[in-house]
């Protein structure tokens, strides 16, 4: 079977994923749960990430009130965000990541990562069409610490 150029932005592989850790270094969190949510993926996976060096920018879908997490000013949405953010963390419902497909393709991250548990392959090609790498399915978290062998 033979694949279209845009499908090697389809990864599924540690090769591909070491390649996006050496390449980011600033990460979106799409998603992600207030400080008082410690326990929940969409709290702890991030502040493992910023703990590991990572610069991460907050952006919550809910919790109008408030307005820093991780001690970071929150952002809003995706497309008030100002400078390069090489990677989009996204802890949403599959069905629920289309409504940000445009924001996404605006903001031009080098690659997005949709969380374990998590796919919407519409919105995946998509973002691989538009050169970007796409990651489904898989915790950052997780390969991060088995790739990059740290534990902060």
């Amino acid at each position: 079977m033979e694949f279209a150029p845009w499908q090697s932005n389809l990864i599924d592989n540690p090769a591909g994923f070491r390649h996006i850790f050496e390449q980011t270094h600033t990460i979106a969190v799409l998603g992600i749960k207030p400080d008082e949510y410690t326990q929940t993926p969409a709290y702890y996976v991030p502040h493992y990430l910023q703990a590991a060096g990572f610069e991460v920018i907050p952006v919550p879908v809910y919790y109008q009130n408030v307005t820093h997490i991780l001690g970071k000013q929150v952002v809003r949405n995706l497309r008030d965000l100002i400078g390069q953010v090489d990677l989009v963390n996204i802890f949403r419902r599959a069905e629920d990541i289309p409504q940000h497909l445009e924001d996404l393709l605006a903001l031009s991250p080098r690659a997005v990562w949709i969380q374990s548990g998590i796919r919407n392959d519409e919105v995946g090609a998509a973002l691989a069409k538009a050169d970007i790498k796409v990651v489904q399915d898989r915790c950052i978290m997780v390969e991060h610490r088995r790739l990059m062998g740290t534990q902060p």
